[in-house]
């Protein structure tokens, strides 16, 4: 493990080199190369022409995940410059990996010429988390122990002690971990058509395979977690705790104005997807069919200078029954984030517990503003600085098996004699109703070529429910 970090470093120190070092070229009709003739937008903006590229170290931090470390390469083509800073064509390769113990392999690329008035995006990626969190169903009416530890024993008897709150000792974080290993391939094509140069449809085709299971870290093995109890208790059905597969088939209807793609200024984008996910490999089932809509708005402030931005996301079953596992997952026709769970951490409700609001319906609402407090070029490249202060909340619309959840308890006492818990320390049922989980933070942005955006946010829960603690985020692009 230590020699593949060293290489991984090494490899990174060498990409960081290279990429500062390369300069665009294009070739003459002698075949000799020389510096292209540098041209500026009325922005005083340099313009992009032809190929790009940007490998890059990947390094960055998340409190779920900890430190990460690799490589990326993105890969621009802006064609003639004409609709620079918008690129025709886009792909980016990833291989990276955190000290917590996840690991990331992908690939997406974005075309917008590949065919006539069309948008393709392909996203294909393979990843491993040993410490995938989960805190049960259903948001608050799942109690949250912040330092709930090892108060049961698998190889001796079942117990849940009187009063968990001391156990703080080396099992401390085992209790809502689990393990998942994840394979998700996306294609989704986005088309004009005859309402305006801002109206599309979409089609798409995912394919999702989940290994679930009880978590692999070192010293969890006879650590009884809330997964173990989930599935004793029988919330987590026998045909699902082991994961399966998800097909889905999209139509969406899109609605885009937005004036760029990674860093707009001003416009709207709107998206009504409903995707259905047909149980023909598992035969479980697992049917089902699910609507989500996305609305966001830019809204000009300062020029491009500042910026007000929003984003309102929901999520239904509109029928059938959806297997645990495939709750997690946000069903947008695009991906922009590496991650597609909700909700919770840094691709949704930033601040809150990872995959702390689960259920078969959720909402949440990002809002920030988005200050470029200094613009510059450097390497031949267009620069900003930006901060993003944020408010971010969401809730739990549509429960699962939320009956069952408060009759589960009296079901793991009848099944097993030796487990023992009172309503007031009963982990799996809280008698809360669910609420508003809120969050509110700050983010320092680095944007070149309004393309790549080197992202670092901090953000705190405002209900110890949801976490104590402050949560660092730093990675790529905007939430949004």
């Amino acid at each position: 493990m230590k020699k593949s970090k060293k290489l991984l470093t090494l490899l990174s120190i060498l990409l960081m080199t290279f990429a500062l070092q390369s300069q665009e070229v294009t070739q003459d009709n002698d075949n000799t190369k020389k510096k292209k003739e540098k041209v500026y937008n009325e922005n005083g903006e340099l313009i992009k022409k032809g190929w790009n590229f940007g490998p890059l170290p990947v390094v960055g931090y998340n409190s779920d995940l900890g430190f990460q470390y690799g490589a990326c390469v993105d890969i621009f083509n802006y064609g003639d410059g004409s609709r620079y800073p918008k690129f025709d064509y886009k792909m980016n390769v990833e291989v990276s990996a955190y000290t917590k113990g996840s690991v990331n392999l992908r690939f997406y690329g974005d075309f917008y010429k590949l065919l006539p008035n069309s948008r393709l995006f392909v996203d294909a990626g393979y990843f491993m988390d040993k410490r995938f969190e989960f805190y049960g169903f259903n948001g608050y009416a799942s109690p949250y122990y912040p330092r709930l530890s090892a108060c049961w024993n698998l190889s001796d008897e079942i117990e849940f002690l009187d009063d968990p709150m001391p156990f703080v000792g080396k099992y401390k974080t085992s209790f809502y971990l689990m393990n998942r290993n994840q394979f998700r391939f996306n294609s989704s094509l986005r088309r004009q058509f005859g309402f305006g140069k801002h109206f599309y449809y979409g089609l798409g085709l995912s394919y999702f395979n989940y290994d679930m299971g009880r978590s692999t870290i070192l010293n969890s093995e006879n650590v009884l977690t809330l997964y173990d109890i989930y599935c004793m208790s029988g919330l987590i059905r026998e045909n699902e705790a082991d994961g399966g597969n998800v097909t889905q088939l999209k139509l969406a209807f899109i609605y885009d104005s937005k004036n760029h793609d990674s860093d707009p200024t001003k416009g709207v984008y709107f998206e009504a997807t409903l995707t259905g996910a047909p149980d023909f490999i598992d035969g479980d089932g697992y049917s089902h069919l699910t609507f989500n809509a996305v609305w966001q708005h830019y809204i000009p402030i300062v020029k491009e200078d500042l910026t007000f931005a929003y984003r309102i996301v929901t999520q239904n079953i509109v029928a059938g029954e959806i297997p645990y596992y495939a709750m997690f997952n946000s069903n947008m026709l695009f991906y922009k984030k590496m991650s597609t769970d909700a909700m919770g951490g840094s691709n949704s409700v930033r601040g809150i517990n990872r995959n702390r609001v689960v259920g078969e319906g959720y909402a949440w609402l990002n809002a920030e503003l988005r200050w470029k407090i200094l613009g510059f070029q450097f390497i031949n490249q267009n620069w900003n600085i930006a901060l993003n202060p944020f408010f971010d909340a969401g809730m739990v619309t549509q429960t699962f098996r939320l009956e069952e959840q408060k009759e589960s308890l009296s079901i793991l006492k009848e099944k097993y004699d030796v487990f023992y818990a009172d309503d007031n320390n009963n982990p799996i049922y809280s008698g809360h109703k669910e609420g508003l989980h809120t969050s509110a933070g700050c983010g320092l942005k680095i944007i070149m070529n309004k393309n790549f955006i080197i992202s670092a946010e901090a953000a705190k829960a405002l209900d110890a429910r949801d976490g104590g603690n402050m949560k660092v985020y730093i990675g790529f692009n905007y939430l949004f």
